[in-house]
């Protein structure tokens, strides 16, 4: 009997099937996948969503936060306080950004830390029921719990490439499913 791959060996596999596509296809996805996200995120000007900056080969968010931006919506940045724990520092128009952990920039210091009401995440692999992988490092699984722990329920929507999709992700007691994911395919609702 085969056993079932583990997160580690699913992470490393879609890691490698998104690192293996060319910068011109995932500039080319992250457009389409940001002009479904404008589509597709309803929400009311002032809503305060965390978004992010690509590191390696993940996919640019930075078009579809514009985009947001213009429609009304306040950014945040994730930002690595220590090896357990980030925040989601405000990112305003013009701010400079910073070096703030784990090969990306965000707001300094002096940015107000906030609590958003939307998060786009990045990942390492979803599958059809929600399920997702991060980076092994917990930092959102822990965010989100902070959040629960204030009494904020924000909507959880995995960003990725079509090919970080798996067929079924091991899931844990500790695990948070996702509300949605946005792929350059389109954006689809777990929860209804």
């Amino acid at each position: 009997m085969t056993m079932p791959p583990t997160k580690v060996e699913l992470r490393e596999a879609c890691l490698a099937r998104r690192d293996a596509l060319s910068a011109e296809q995932r500039q080319r996805f992250s457009q389409t996948l940001a002009h479904h996200g404008n589509a597709a995120l309803a929400f009311v000007p002032g809503t305060m969503i965390a978004g992010f900056l690509p590191i390696r080969s993940e996919v640019d968010l930075q078009p579809l936060m514009q985009m947001l931006r213009a429609r009304g919506a306040q950014l945040c940045l994730p930002v690595v306080l220590d090896k357990q724990t980030i925040c989601f520092r405000q990112w305003v128009e013009g701010v400079e950004l910073t070096k703030t952990g784990f090969g990306t920039r965000g707001p300094g210091a002096d940015a107000p830390v906030v609590d958003p009401d939307l998060l786009l995440m990045p990942l390492s692999a979803f599958d059809q029921y929600g399920n997702r992988i991060g980076y092994g490092a917990g930092h959102y699984d822990r965010a989100i719990a902070r959040l629960y722990e204030k009494g904020r329920n924000p909507s959880l929507i995995g960003i990725a490439f079509d090919c970080q999709e798996v067929a079924d992700v091991p899931f844990e007691p500790h695990d948070v499913a996702l509300h949605a994911i946005l792929t350059e395919s389109g954006y689809k609702n777990f929860k209804t």
